[in-house]
């Protein structure tokens, strides 16, 4: 006699991190951001495309809660560890190790402790051999990677990443996304069931592709689509939008 199918389970939606409602950013008479409304779940890869002045910095910033919004709702769960890197990353005047260290020893960890953190990050991002250079005579590369070994470090639950590759050489960029996307697949400090949530803004199509679950394209400070990855490259767009992909891949 068989017995009875149970029910099928099912999983529980994601938890969301972000819920914009109609936030808008001035910067005087300017509007940098206008009318953005915006949900973005947990493990989510979400690339910010579009022209330079489109308002992807700033709303990575209204994120991070470095800009606040001048009008609408900016909800985010504030237990959530998140970490940010820039185009052009902050080197402090000290070794590459203690780089990270001093992140570790500022938010409670003991140096003793955090000593052994930076040099397993290190070591994540290749950069073992250089960890007592002077970190402000890196490469571009270097630096970028050295920035991902000190996000990594800090075990964050999101990632925001503002053109991470745009002023790297060919090779820098490779390595780069090679360790933007293992930090994508990795899980965030509340362990293997909370995959780490990333954003990132990029004029790479290819690398949008790439590391992308979804993308937000933005003009003037608004969004005019936001898809999955496959249906912005492979489905209806916008007018603008599709201008701005065919001339990107020109």
């Amino acid at each position: 006699m068989r017995a009875d199918l149970a029910p099928p389970m099912h999983s529980p939606a994601p938890a969301v991190v972000w819920n914009l409602q109609a936030v808008g950013v001035q910067y005087g008479r300017v509007s940098a951001l206008s009318g953005v409304t915006l949900r973005i779940a947990q493990g989510e890869r979400v690339a910010l495309v579009g022209s330079n002045g489109s308002g992807k910095s700033t709303l990575l910033r209204v994120l991070h809660g470095l800009v606040p919004a001048s009008s609408g709702q900016v909800q985010q769960d504030g237990a959530l560890r998140q970490a940010m890197l820039f185009q052009r990353p902050h080197m402090l005047r000290t070794s590459v190790q203690n780089n990270i260290v001093l992140g570790l020893w500022l938010r409670g960890t003991a140096w003793r402790d955090a000593k052994v953190q930076a040099r397993t990050a290190l070591q994540r991002v290749g950069l073992q051999a250089v960890a007592q250079q002077n970190a402000r005579t890196l490469s571009g590369g270097q630096q970028q990677r050295l920035a991902l070994a000190r996000a990594w470090a800090l075990r964050p639950d999101v990632l925001l990443l503002d053109e991470p590759t745009a002023s790297l050489d060919p090779h820098a960029k490779r390595e780069v996304e090679a360790l933007m996307a293992d930090f994508a697949a990795s899980h965030a400090s509340a362990g293997p069931a909370h995959p780490v949530t990333t954003v990132f803004s990029s004029h790479n199509l290819g690398q949008v592709k790439r590391l992308a679950s979804r993308v937000v394209y933005l003009e003037h400070g608004c969004v005019l689509a936001d898809l999955p990855v496959h249906d912005f490259f492979n489905g209806p767009l916008p007018q603008a939008a599709a201008l701005f992909v065919q001339g990107e891949k020109v």
